[in-house]
């Protein structure tokens, strides 16, 4: 079984996800330990609660991020991880670590990339004025978001909305098409030619959204 370590700063609901995903075997594979920069990360709690290892690699104790990547490499390592799971980790990856797991990470960003790259796109979406947003679960790789894309999922922004009414719209689609990726990863479905990845045996996506919809009996 496919075994992932999940990096995670915050309260960890995308790590819940995949915990639950895990135990009803629908993930095809294993959390295998929890890694957290913060102590105080309700991940951790989350994580111990099912009995899944939890290690804190402290920033402060790190004088370079080079430092402070190549710990968490160790770590991984140590626990045989396979694929490297982001779940809401507020640090970006130095090159190091990419190359320690070469196509091998997944992140999760609450907007449809490539727009909205980076931190408070919520607010950036309304904005702007865009009539959708959603999430995308990616590969990592040097860039801020720029990873090739897995999967996408959809949602309105409505007239009313704020960005954390979006932002809680959204979080419900990501607990649901990140666990979809791991599962797809395990099963060896993806491969990445270029910025693109190919899904083996993908259904086709069919129908068209609008927002706002067709009026009855309109154009």
């Amino acid at each position: 079984m496919l075994r992932i370590g999940v990096l995670a700063s915050g309260g960890g609901t995308n790590l819940q996800a995949i915990m639950d995903a895990a135990e009803t075997g629908a993930l095809g594979a294993e959390v295998c330990v929890v890694v957290s920069d913060n102590p105080k990360a309700g991940a951790l709690e989350r994580a111990g609660s099912r009995g899944i290892p939890t290690v804190v690699v402290d920033k402060k104790e790190f004088p370079s991020r080079a430092g402070f990547d190549r710990e968490m490499v160790r770590v991984l390592k140590e626990h045989g991880v396979e694929l490297v799971v982001l779940a809401g980790f507020m640090r970006l990856l130095t090159g190091d670590f990419l190359d320690a797991f070469p196509m091998r990470i997944m992140n999760i960003h609450p907007a449809l990339l490539p727009s909205f790259p980076g931190l408070g796109v919520q607010k950036m979406a309304i904005e702007h004025g865009v009539r959708f947003s959603g999430c995308t679960v990616h590969f990592v790789d040097r860039g801020c978001d720029t990873g090739p894309i897995i999967i996408q999922a959809v949602v309105p922004v409505l007239a009313d909305d704020t960005p954390d009414t979006l932002a809680a719209r959204i979080l419900v689609e990501e607990h649901r098409i990140y666990p979809r990726a791991i599962r797809l990863y395990s099963e060896g479905r993806l491969r990445v030619e270029g910025r693109r990845v190919i899904i083996d045996r993908a259904p086709v996506c069919e129908g068209v959204l609008e927002n706002p919809p067709p009026e009855p009996g309109g154009p």
